[in-house]
């Protein structure tokens, strides 16, 4: 007896730990199952991508007028302001022809005032003058009235010369990584260096086709930068209408000339969404043209129908308001390290 209840725990035992393997076992593969839907949702389906970039505008300077410049007032990669003087041209040449202008409005003054005197008497004598006699003298003041205003245009012109010589920033920014030197002879119309303006700050997400049924704009979005441990916040400014469709291109006789390869494996469009930046931390490093990890936020079903009725009644307003809205924090960034000017570079084709 003392046997068979001892047989008959071992086997109890035996049991419960068998059932308690299959329920340890149930649980295991029930969390595996959810982590791997959730993988699968956020790498399939969520509207994410890595393939980010930081942009900004690039202002190209170039002089107005030309000639050797004489006077560098900034350096490389220096933060600069609007208004600041960058470089000053060689102005001697200007100032003379401004010199030369005043000169030949004098003159045509001068010209002026005995065609005045001239008619002045005409008019004074009356019929002792002959009528043709008196019609030339009038047409002879108002000849030198259109020369003299000429003169004036001509003054102006030097002048405007003159005060083009002294190169500004046209925007607050960072200069490129080259800036002009000394002696160099610089030409009307033609780029000398460039300034990242530093309120044009934004985040370019290069997202699937298949996600963009999770982006609204005004949507929330957290931004990862490549490197940086803090994470930025902002919101979807706008989505592109159109990209390039590189499988049709225009024949010579301007009908569609359209490629008939077709390949098994058709990749989804990147299409480009614009992130306007919320807030940047004071010792946040921003740099265009690093990469960034964008995350589109889920929002509530009450907040996102607000959004679409804002975006319906008037969705030109709510990109020119997301436009205020982010120029101000970046410019709280006036105080990070210099950045580079690469914000033309095109986005490369990165894969998620």
């Amino acid at each position: 007896m003392f046997r068979i209840g001892y047989y008959r725990e071992i086997i109890v035992k035996k049991a419960w730990f068998s059932v308690g393997q299959i329920l340890f076992t149930l649980v295991v593969v029930a969390i595996a199952a959810f982590v791997l839907w959730r993988l699968v949702d956020y790498y399939m389906f969520a509207p994410w991508t890595r393939d980010g970039h930081v942009r900004a505008d690039v202002v190209q300077v170039a002089p107005d007028v030309g000639g050797l410049i004489v006077n560098v007032n900034v350096v490389d990669n220096q933060p600069v302001s609007a208004g600041q003087v960058l470089f000053v041209i060689d102005q001697a040449r200007y100032a003379l022809a401004l010199r030369q202008a005043q000169a030949t409005a004098l003159q045509r003054r001068a010209t002026l005032d005995q065609a005045r005197r001239e008619d002045a008497r005409n008019r004074t004598l009356g019929d002792l003058v002959a009528r043709e006699v008196t019609e030339e003298s009038r047409s002879r003041v108002q000849t030198a009235e259109a020369a003299l205003a000429d003169a004036d245009v001509a003054i102006d012109t030097a002048r405007l010369n003159l005060q083009r010589t002294t190169i500004v920033s046209p925007v607050d920014g960072y200069l490129n990584d080259r800036a002009p030197r000394t002696g160099e002879y610089v030409t009307a119309g033609r780029s000398v260096l460039s300034v990242v303006d530093l309120h044009s700050f934004r985040v370019d997400g290069y997202f699937e086709e298949t996600k963009l049924h999770g982006i609204d704009i005004g949507q929330p979005v957290d931004i990862k930068i490549m490197g940086e441990t803090k994470m930025l916040h902002g919101h979807v400014q706008s989505i592109v209408a159109g990209i390039e469709d590189r499988d049709r291109v225009q024949g010579s006789n301007l009908l569609p000339n359209v490629n008939p390869a077709f390949s098994w494996v058709r990749l989804a469009q990147r299409i480009p969404v614009r992130i306007a930046l919320d807030e940047v931390p004071a010792d946040f490093r921003m740099i265009a043209g690093r990469t960034a990890t964008v995350s589109v936020r889920d929002i509530t079903p009450l907040a996102k129908s607000n959004t679409s009725a804002n975006v319906v009644g008037g969705a030109s307003g709510a990109v020119g308001a997301s436009s205020a809205s982010s120029a101000a924090p970046v410019s709280a960034a006036s105080g990070v390290l210099p950045v580079s000017s690469t914000a033309a570079a095109s986005a490369p084709g990165a894969s998620q």
